[in-house]
């Protein structure tokens, strides 16, 4: 259902580019703390919770970069900076080689007209006040898309038919729709802007199985139509597989592996991807019986006081006294080129 819906529009491809062969979105060593204070008519600084500390990718044209992770390594963060939802506390983002760090105004304003974001809560995320075709069709305001009101619904109405939603729907609230179609009407909201890239913030992590094939096949099939780049944030390594390139792996603010999808499955290298994935089911009982689990041991340190060194060294198996000071080399990400999009 959802190919045949993604296939009834061929119009308004997303904003061109000048030079398709650059990386389209660089994340350089970006940072956001967050400080704790204390007090209560002098408040003064305690400490700095890092939730994002020293993360750097590259997101290359019509590629999915899967960012994983366990709940709170960092993963929303990173999307929310990238958008400027939350002001980074150091590093760079660059846009088509433009550096977008700190834009304000009409400018940022731009800047998140070519970077769409999809949100975990498909209800959270929706105004109950304002209709279908007022949620999908804010985008056009914001940014005068649109120029009559009849240019308006026929654009919202076209927008609710890529997402395989009946245009005659536009008058409906949230509470109307069914968990599925409000995570459509989310994407729908997104596309508005004809955006170049999009952050998928754990889309389907609040659906139902069968409902969660539907929206992964709808923004493939929109990728494949539109040429568009996602940033897709999950915690299911199943999901991730299905629709990545590539693979991030994040643990406490860090990447701790980057690789592409097939050579990170088959052949991870830090102990972190390798218990992620030894805890992924698989299909087939016999091979369920006979694989191996890697359990980790203790609780994720506090992004508060995160240890010295390698930030896995105090769950590691395989942890070191000299993990405790620095990051192994062999786990370093290296600098490489365009091919594989890492970044020292």
């Amino acid at each position: 259902m959802t190919t045949d819906a993604a296939q009834t529009n061929t119009e308004s491809p997303p904003a061109g580019r000048d030079n398709a062969s650059a990386p389209l979105l660089e994340v350089r060593d970006l940072k956001v703390h967050f400080p704790v204070k204390k007090g209560f008519i002098i408040q003064r600084e305690v400490g700095v919770v890092k939730a994002v500390d020293g993360v750097s990718f590259v997101v290359n044209p019509g590629e999915t970069l899967g960012l994983v992770g366990e709940s709170g390594s960092g993963k929303t963060t990173v999307g929310r900076a990238i958008l400027q939802l939350v002001p980074p506390t150091a590093g760079r983002v660059i846009l088509d080689g433009e550096d977008v760090t700190g834009f304000k105004g009409s400018r940022l304003r731009a800047v998140r007209r070519r970077l769409g974001m999809v949100f975990q809560d498909p209800y959270g995320s929706l105004n109950p006040r304002m209709s279908a075709g007022n949620i999908v069709g804010e985008p056009l305001k914001i940014h005068s898309l649109t120029s009559t009101k009849a240019e308006y619904r026929q654009e919202v109405a076209r927008l609710l038919r890529v997402v395989g939603l009946n245009h005659m729907m536009a008058g409906r609230f949230p509470h109307e729709f069914s968990g599925g179609q409000r995570q459509r009407l989310g994407v729908a909201r997104a596309l508005a802007a004809k955006p170049v890239a999009m952050v998928l913030d754990e889309p389907v992590s609040a659906l139902d199985v069968s409902i969660q094939a539907q929206v992964i096949n709808l923004v493939r099939d929109l990728q494949d139509q539109f040429g568009l780049a996602y940033i897709f944030i999950a915690h299911d390594l199943s999901v991730v597989r299905n629709i990545s390139h590539r693979v991030a792996v994040m643990y406490l603010g860090k990447i701790v592996e980057v690789g592409s999808r097939d050579e990170l499955y088959s052949n991870p290298k830090h102990p972190y991807t390798q218990a992620l994935l030894s805890a992924v089911p698989t299909a087939n009982p016999e091979v369920e019986r006979q694989r191996e689990r890697i359990v980790l041991k203790g609780d994720i340190p506090s992004p508060l006081n995160p240890p010295s060194g390698c930030v896995f060294s105090t769950r590691c198996p395989l942890a070191t006294e000299e993990c405790s000071e620095v990051v192994p080399e062999s786990i370093l990400p290296k600098r490489r080129g365009r091919s594989t999009g890492l970044l020292s």
